[in-house]
């Protein structure tokens, strides 16, 4: 997918940098407006800027002495002028209800309450209810929510922090550069040293995992009801839920592996048929249940004023219960509908974004409370998108979870939301085998935040770290409009083909499944970087794997870049 014919893949660098001006102009949007005067304050400096001054320069692009004043500070260029004027002026295609709900939700509330430290009402008190109320106003305003129309609304004189606004853009940068060092060169270096240790294979003379197995698949769909626990409706006794089936037509030789697989939030079932029936066709069993609470139905509710919330804080503890309860159902209807072929004492588990906080946590990852309250005073939300849900895990009670179910064999998280409310304690009670992926181009779950660190916290006996250029958290073929948006904005930007992405995934989840929950030790060779590169020949968009072997290295290099830019 590209907006212009250019051949060439955008760096990751130019690619957050642009997702970052994207950022910066929404954290715009929820500042300034009809207030009389902005402030921008660097104690003692507390310089003006009044509404009226943008307005005109909007208007005719006049610039008069007050705006003179500002622009020479920072150092705008003529060209630089004409910038700004557009970007005041650019209207932003939101839909002006789901502004207001967004913003009056737990999660709009949280990133408003972070905005607020920094972008004040004059006098210092947090800014957040004076920034929602202008961009509501400025939503429903004929003339569109625009940077200026915001400035407009505001119903007083609002104060920026620049020490703290400075502090986050160096963040920002550091991030950027980080994704680009690690992506572009720690992780692949990494990668091709454990090619270059490993054993030669000849992959053109083993069987190609990108195409369906020969086994056939077919689907049908459970209606499930654990009594056990409240329903999310009150007219609705236990939790009700359905689970898609997928099942090999043949079954293979043996026992029959089970797979469960966990969707993201605001995802579906249905999202992973391709995955689900690719894996049927080799002779698994594919169980996708629906997470009520935080599902594409729950994300429908919340679009349509039917609940407040894009999704249950209580998700955290039910999204792993459900997975227990579907190898529960399974288990049932093993000798009556399976022949009594389920391996249900020897489970994989996939989920991705937070269907990845769910395989890790059925796997036996805990909630670490107090490493999320010290991550979550920390701010980062701005820069870490995932972080804002997990910090809403803060409103659980404070008790030991464990959701650790001992049928589970092995697990894999692609884009898992996972680093701040499991932290390294939470994180090191896995032992079974895990694999991890990520995208170099994820504004979700950010890869040096999300997936980097977590991998070298795993103590788990075999573990991978699996890495693909240009992966941006969801298939872009499916994205939703606002998102499609943001993506083609940024200049010259090519994303990989959405096959190429699914034959990285799908080959990897069943190589993987074959070694760790079939124990299928063919499939080892599957299971090195050189399986990667030859997936990745002849790619502008590249796949990378790495294995225990390289977790030390990773370690030291990620403290190296700690110590060169001097992060605490």
């Amino acid at each position: 997918m590209k907006n212009q014919s250019s051949p060439e893949k955008i760096s990751s660098s130019r690619w957050w940098q642009s997702l970052g001006l994207s950022a910066i102009a929404l954290a715009s949007f929820m500042t300034p407006i009809m207030a009389q005067t902005l402030y921008f304050l660097y104690p003692p400096i507390k310089e003006p800027l009044r509404v009226e001054s943008l307005d005109i320069f909007v208007q005719d692009g006049s610039v008069n002495k007050n705006l003179a004043l500002f622009l020479k500070v920072a150092g705008t260029s003529e060209s630089g002028q004409a910038k700004f004027r557009e970007v005041l002026t650019k209207k932003a295609a939101v839909n002006p209800r789901m502004v207001s709900r967004f913003f009056n939700s737990k999660i709009g509330e949280a990133l408003l309450e972070r905005t607020g430290k920094h972008i004040q009402v004059e006098g210092g008190r947090n800014g957040k209810f004076a920034i929602r109320g202008a961009l509501v106003a400025a939503a429903y305003d004929t003339e569109g929510l625009s940077l200026i129309n915001f400035f407009r609304n505001l119903p007083t004189n609002i104060q920026f922090d620049l020490k703290e606004i400075i502090n986050t853009a160096r963040n920002t940068k550091i991030v950027v550069k980080a994704t680009k060092v690690f992506s572009e060169e720690v992780i692949p270096q990494l990668s091709a040293a454990e090619a270059a240790d490993a054993e030669p294979v000849d992959f053109d003379n083993l069987p190609d995992l990108r195409q369906q197995g020969g086994l056939g698949f077919q689907q049908q769909r459970w209606e499930l009801v654990d009594t056990s626990r409240d329903s999310i409706r009150p007219d609705s006794p236990g939790r009700k839920f359905f689970v898609d089936v997928y099942r090999p037509e043949r079954l293979r030789e043996g026992q029959t592996p089970v797979i469960v697989i966990s969707h993201g939030l605001g995802s579906s079932p249905e999202n992973f048929a391709e995955l689900a029936e690719h894996l049927a066709s080799y002779g698994y069993v594919i169980a996708v249940p629906q997470h009520i609470g935080s599902d594409n139905l729950q994300q429908k509710d919340f679009l349509e004023g039917l609940s407040k919330e894009l999704f249950l804080v209580d998700e955290f503890i039910n999204r792993p219960l459900d997975i227990s309860y579907v190898i529960d159902e399974l288990e049932r209807r093993n000798d009556s509908e399976f022949d009594g072929r389920l391996a249900t004492e020897k489970v994989g588990v996939f989920g991705h974004s937070f269907g990845g906080y769910t395989a890790l946590a059925v796997a036996g990852a805990t909630i670490d409370f107090d490493n999320l309250e010290q991550e979550c005073a920390l701010g980062l939300g701005r820069i870490n998108t995932s972080l804002l849900l997990q910090c809403q895990a803060l409103e659980l009670e404070r008790q030991e979870y464990d959701f650790r179910d001992d049928r589970i064999a092995a697990v894999l998280g692609h884009n898992p939301v996972n680093r701040s409310i499991f932290g390294p304690e939470g994180l090191s009670q896995i032992q079974v085998p895990t694999m991890i992926g990520a995208g170099s181009y994820d504004p979700a779950t950010p890869f040096v935040f999300e997936q980097l660190s977590s991998f070298t916290w795993l103590t788990s006996p075999s573990k991978y770290l699996l890495l693909v250029e240009g992966q941006a958290h969801v298939d872009v073929s499916a994205i939703d409009g606002g998102m499609s948006e943001v993506i083609e904005s940024v200049e010259e930007l090519t994303l990989p083909e959405p096959q190429l992405l699914r034959d990285y995934s799908r080959s990897t989840v069943l190589a993987f499944a074959e070694v760790y929950v079939a124990d299928n030790a063919e499939y080892l060779p599957y299971l090195q970087s050189s399986y990667l590169d030859y997936l990745s020949q002849g790619q502008d968009f590249k796949s990378y794997l790495i294995s225990e072997e390289s977790s030390d290295d990773l370690v030291e290099a990620i403290e190296q870049f700690r110590r060169e830019e001097r992060i605490d």
